[in-house]
């Protein structure tokens, strides 16, 4: 079937419902809603049989919907109607969320519905549920309505409020006093409320020392405690501000923008530079072990012969800072003797996305520091390769893009959970050339044709489509009743391999090879050429990379889909 997928972004779901459609054989292409001219014209052009819209911002043009069937995937429970429903659901507490798919008619939302599926609503940030939970829920409801729509006889529910199982409303969008924070009042829980259902976007618009500025990024904390308001310590870019009932990290800022500037998103000290000199630093262990809620980027447990190394990053992106921190608590992990596996865990969100765009455009210099950050995430793959005394599971529950795929390659099992998606490529970056040894580790992984294929094509894959082609190992199923299954599956395969008879033989060849191929063919070879061509990448001002860079911090709208997204438009050349 011919499916024409209408997005606002190309972003999680949407790369889901592209790929996961692409698996099951249909003929799918996207069309980024930039306007309704853009859209009328992608319709006439790919002539498509069904059009889907995983995250649709605007509304879809009527002259289309009334000759094309148009379905809607809106965040709700039946009946949830406007833009903001799982916003005012963890706002407001709820016990359950959901995922409608709408068809479009003249009132927004207000259409027949194709599907629908709820699941319990966890304490997490919008983006979190967004990319986890939602997506899960979103997924089972459009492989139901692509059944359906092929069946030809389904007709969907009209929406009907005197049903009890209606039980959603319309829900405008939040102001931002709703979402506003009085330090002297509210209770850090109500806080984290606040911001979590912000996150990632608009932000909680706050006051600190008598600037405006959006908020991100929230996490508990456990000891530190202070007047209400103040800002108690700092920490790896985070500000931890203290409430009437203790105090809460707020890891990242944008400055609000005025008449004269635009700002992005930054850790919340990068922001707030020269204006915290006398506020504490406060340390955490590299192997951070204790079970107080505090701020934590990496942290460690082990049990029965296995280390489990967690770390996550906000959005995926790994600053120069935070692969150096990354590579020494790894480093400190391969040096504890009793440990016979490392399982590398990552995050729950995201296993990592590479290098940090923020971070180098908010630099000085911005092409010195995309080289220091290229080297220091090069840094840790490199250090992955040379242990060779443990076995190295790379645990992935979150999606991972371009260096953050390669780094999880080091390893000697990759292990990923169903319905992530694996970038494994460089073209989001500008067509940066790329390092972490990719040169070296994808085509071990999948061979020399089909590494150029990744890395040229530029499209995501499914964990599903990567256990196939032999870019990963295998994948755990998730069970939708048991929320830990990825976790738990993750430790009885450690603790499995750790007992194995013969765990020191593999070790001993691993470390054998490792000595044949420095001989033969060393692995600075292939990090001094991809460099080299980084290098060419880096530091011209007028490449693709700093432009990409520029507008992907900024959120600026693109002016046209990506010629690989747009399969209608290369047909039509």
């Amino acid at each position: 079937m011919k499916i024409l997928l209408i997005s606002s972004s190309y972003d999680s779901l949407t790369q889901r419902t592209h790929v996961e459609l692409m698996d099951l054989g249909h003929q799918v292409s996207i069309e980024l809603a930039i306007n309704d001219a853009i859209i009328r014209e992608a319709n006439q052009l790919y002539q498509p049989d069904l059009i889907l819209c995983p995250n649709l911002r605007t509304i879809i043009p009527k002259d289309l919907w009334l000759n094309v069937p148009c379905i809607i995937i809106h965040p709700g429970i039946k009946g949830d109607r406007g833009p903001a429903s799982l916003d005012w659901a963890i706002y407001e507490q709820h016990q359950y969320f959901g995922v409608s798919a709408i068809q479009a008619v003249e009132e927004v939302d207000s259409g027949p519905i194709w599907a629908t599926s709820e699941f319990s609503l966890r304490k997490g940030s919008k983006s979190s549920i967004f990319r986890d939970d939602m997506s899960i829920a979103a997924m089972k409801v459009i492989h139901l309505v692509v059944k359906r729509f092929e069946n030809g006889i389904y007709e969907p529910e009209p929406l009907d409020y005197s049903r009890a199982d209606v039980r959603g409303r319309y829900r405008p969008m939040m102001p931002q006093s709703v979402r506003h924070i009085d330090w002297h009042f509210d209770t850090a829980d109500l806080i984290m409320r606040k911001i979590r259902c912000a996150d990632n976007r608009p932000g909680v618009l706050d006051t600190i020392n008598g600037e405006q500025f959006y908020v991100y990024g929230v996490h508990r904390e456990g000891s530190l405690v202070g007047p209400p308001g103040n800002i108690l310590a700092k920490r790896y870019g985070a500000i931890c501000r203290a409430t009437v009932d203790g105090a809460v990290w707020i890891t990242h800022l944008r400055k609000k923008t005025d008449e004269n500037h635009q700002y992005f998103k930054l850790p919340a000290t990068q922001v707030l530079q020269g204006q915290l000199d006398d506020v504490p630093t406060s340390p955490i262990a590299l192997l951070y072990t204790s079970t107080v809620e505090t701020y934590k980027e990496i942290w460690f447990r082990e049990a029965n012969g296995v280390a489990y190394l967690y770390f996550e990053f906000y959005s995926g992106a790994m600053s120069t800072e935070q692969c150096l921190r990354l590579t020494a608590a790894f480093k400190a992990v391969c040096a504890r003797a009793q440990d016979k596996v490392i399982v590398l865990m990552g995050g729950r969100d995201f296993w990592s996305n590479g290098i940090h765009m923020g971070m180098i455009e908010a630099s000085a210099e911005p092409a010195e520091e995309a080289w220091r950050n290229m080297n220091a995430l090069s840094d840790f793959v490199l250090e992955v390769l040379k242990c060779t005394d443990k076995y190295v599971i790379s645990a992935m529950h979150g999606s991972a893009g371009a260096g953050g795929v390669m780094m999880a390659l080091a390893a000697d099992q990759v292990i990923a959970r169903e319905g992530i998606i694996l970038n494994a490529h460089y073209q989001a970056l500008g067509g940066l050339h790329g390092s972490e040894y990719w040169t070296y580790l994808l085509p071990r992984r999948v061979g020399d044709e089909m590494a150029a294929q990744l890395i040229k094509r530029g499209l995501p894959i499914s964990a599903e489509r990567g256990k196939h082609i032999g870019l990963l190992d295998d994948v755990i199923y998730h069970d939708v009743h048991n929320p830990s299954s990825f976790h738990d599956q993750i430790v009885r395969i450690a603790e499995k391999k750790a007992t194995e008879q013969h765990l020191a033989t593999y070790l001993a060849i691993k470390a054998e090879e490792l000595r044949a191929t420095e001989h033969h063919d060393p692995l600075h070879t292939y990090r001094d050429t991809e460099l080299a061509k980084v290098r060419e990448n880096v530091f011209n001002p007028d490449s693709q990379f700093h432009q990409t860079r520029k507008a992907f911090v900024y959120r600026d709208v693109p002016q046209q889909t990506p010629g690989y997204l747009a399969v209608h438009r290369k047909s039509n050349n």
